[in-house]
């Protein structure tokens, strides 16, 4: 039993130092790339990289990234435009959660938010900036231009209107005491797991996956994603706001509609077990080059933050 748990402590060691190898050269790419953005005002561009360089696990950019080595073996290019190109889009989506009409949150990621740190039409105004920006970096730094398209396809109906949007859209309008599971369903499914199987994707479109490789990576990222949104709900209710870096119990606060306040706590962990499962099971096609991504899933079931 004490090498067992030796061996998940190195495990979970290795994964972290995984995940931050990935994570740091997710923040260079950005660094770069918003280094050559010479036209975009100071004040504008400050809120942007306050925003992009305050941390975060990364763990959609890192998706893309280990997506990519697993089907052709390195990290290119276009999966690391692709991988900063996901992130401008999640950190706008944050800097627009927080604003006053949406969570009304004054904490990310331990700082204060992005319309507290400068005003709220900036924060606004950054959170739309990022969210183009990305789609002009992938047909701007991406020389093959099919490889750019289906980057802007799969990146734009994650996001757009029909995918995060709506599912956001849902998130306003879905108070628990009237919610239902197929409602909780399609909320988690649009407003997260969409993206992390947009990360997926990308990272197999930029290593050049067959379509049976991309379909087995998007189904994984889709059960990552569904998870990571079960274990966010959990965490709304088990942390603390310092380990969070926002604040916590804002679900239940807000009559949210989530896991927890739909099935409990118990059978919310049960099925985010399942889901883990069906992810890593979702690799089954894959050699060893997988474990990255199987072990992902396992270390979201043991997030604390």
């Amino acid at each position: 039993m004490e090498t067992d748990a030796l061996e998940k402590i190195r495990q979970s060691q290795s994964f972290k130092s995984a995940l931050a190898v990935k994570a740091a050269l997710t923040g260079k790419v950005l660094e770069e790339l918003m280094a050559d953005q010479t036209e975009i005002p100071q004040q504008l561009k400050d809120a942007m990289n306050y925003m992009l360089q305050s941390g975060g696990k990364r763990i959609r950019s890192a998706m893309v990234m280990w997506c990519c080595e697993l089907v052709c073996g390195k990290i290119n290019r276009p999966a690391q435009i692709a991988a900063a190109a996901i992130e401008m889009i999640h950190t706008y989506s944050l800097i627009h959660d927080d604003l006053p009409a949406m969570d009304d949150d004054d904490m990310r990621r331990g700082q204060p938010s992005c319309h507290k740190a400068f005003d709220e039409a900036t924060a606004i105004l950054a959170g739309d900036a990022l969210l183009t920006l990305a789609f002009e970096l992938l047909t701007i730094e991406i020389d093959d231009p099919a490889v750019a398209v289906r980057m802007v396809r799969t990146l734009s109906e994650a996001s757009g209107p029909s995918g995060m949007i709506a599912g956001q859209v849902a998130d306003m309008n879905s108070p628990h005491a009237n919610g239902s599971m197929e409602r909780l369903q399609y909320i988690h499914m649009n407003k997260t797991a969409e993206m992390f199987a947009a990360a997926a994707a990308l990272g197999a479109i930029a290593g050049g996956a067959d379509e049976k490789q991309l379909g087995a990576l998007v189904e994984y990222g889709m059960k990552i994603g569904m998870g990571f949104q079960i274990a966010d709900d959990l965490l709304d209710v088990t942390a603390s706001t310092e380990d969070l870096g926002k604040t916590a119990g804002k679900d239940s606060e807000q009559g949210k509609l989530t896991y927890p306040a739909l099935v409990g706590m118990e059978k919310s962990r049960e099925i985010f077990e399942q889901l883990t499962c069906q992810a890593v099971a979702a690799l089954q096609d894959f050699d060893r080059g997988a474990d990255i991504l199987r072990q992902l899933g396992i270390e979201l079931l043991n997030r604390t933050k």
